[in-house]
């Protein structure tokens, strides 16, 4: 009995041994396995898959990608330069505007007066002024002052009224002639071209400055130059919007049409907030105007009932001193209402 189960005993060990062996065997067997997928996952996949084919392509692509990149970027800095450049010369002509001579001035007021002809014009109407304040009563002092104001007051304010007046009907018809532009350049017509129907079609002055841009093309010079010289003849921001957009185009290159149409769409919208503005500041003009104006037609009224009391103001050296100190605050009084009333954008 004793010998039995010490058989059993070594049976069950050997069992229990050769049972361990075969799962240290499979575990082996596994884990090398394992290794081997993993090593062929790592090194045969790629070559397999593709995947190392689409990242030398990916690396070809973006190689191929960096210069025009490059390009790209060198391309929208020379752009940013132009404009730069362009407005600078914007805030240079504008400080030009302020001196501006007067043949300048009188070409912008549409007239084909010369100098002479303008400051001969100013003393005829300042000798009339001085003789009809002589022949009224008015004294010396007061025909002069009335002459002054006549001679040199006048003829300026009448020429910036024209000048005015002129800018006014070039804005109503800009945007017009700039979608028509845009209407031709998208129809396949040279930008030459278009002017040339604009200027063909346009009321003036638009008709008389896109001939101005013609004819001075004509000679030689670029059509982006002669575009931005519409400036020096209508000095509005408009006038130069049309002049740096024409130029950098031409520089550059790019969809003129495209930016033709977003300036036509800029110069729409300034023109309904010029409106807005305009209507908004009705009441205040209005005010202006009345206080203004209130002092003259009381001093006239005063002379229609009793000429003796008010002729003492220009009859009298302390009435004229005091009618021209009069004068004086109440210019100076209307500039400061126009100057708050005026908005500039």
């Amino acid at each position: 009995m004793p010998l039995r189960s010490t058989q059993r005993k070594s049976l069950r060990r050997r069992e229990q041994v050769s049972t361990a062996m075969n799962m240290q065997v499979l575990a082996l067997a596994f884990l090398a396995t394992a290794a081997v997928g993993g090593i062929a996952w790592v090194f045969l996949y790629p070559l397999l898959s593709g995947e190392r084919k689409a990242e030398s392509r990916r690396a070809s692509v973006a190689r191929a990608e960096a210069p025009t990149a490059r390009q790209t970027e060198k391309t929208q800095r020379s752009r940013r330069e132009q404009v730069e450049t362009t407005l600078k010369d914007l805030e240079a002509r504008r400080a030009q505007e302020k001196s501006a001579p007067l043949s300048v001035r009188l070409s912008q007021a549409g007239l084909d007066w010369t100098p002479q002809k303008f400051w001969i014009a100013s003393a005829v109407v300042a000798g009339l002024f001085f003789a009809v304040a002589l022949i009224g009563g008015g004294g010396m002092i007061g025909a002069t002052g009335l002459a002054f104001a006549g001679g040199f007051g006048l003829p300026r304010w009448a020429l910036s009224f024209l000048k005015k007046r002129r800018e006014a009907k070039f804005l109503a018809a800009l945007p017009d002639a700039v979608d028509v532009i845009v209407r031709g350049i998208k129809a396949g017509l040279p930008l030459f071209e278009s002017i040339k129907v604009v200027a063909a079609d346009s009321p003036e002055p638009l008709r008389s400055e896109f001939l101005a841009i013609i004819e001075t093309q004509a000679i030689g010079m670029p059509l982006g130059e002669a575009c931005a010289r519409l400036y020096e003849r209508m000095p509005l921001p408009e006038a130069n919007f049309f002049g740096i957009v024409v130029s950098i185009q031409q520089k550059s290159g790019g969809n003129l049409s495209e930016a033709l149409g977003n300036l036509s769409k800029v110069l729409r919208d300034r023109k309904k907030m010029r409106e807005k503005i305009q209507a908004m500041s009705m009441e205040a003009k209005a005010s202006a105007g009345i206080i203004g104006s209130l002092p003259p037609i009381v001093m006239f009224l005063v002379y229609l009932t009793t000429p003796q009391y008010i002729s003492v103001l220009w009859t009298h050296p302390t009435g004229q001193l005091m009618l021209v100190g009069c004068v004086v605050w109440m210019s100076i009084g209307i500039m400061v209402m126009k100057k708050m009333i005026n908005f500039d954008f």
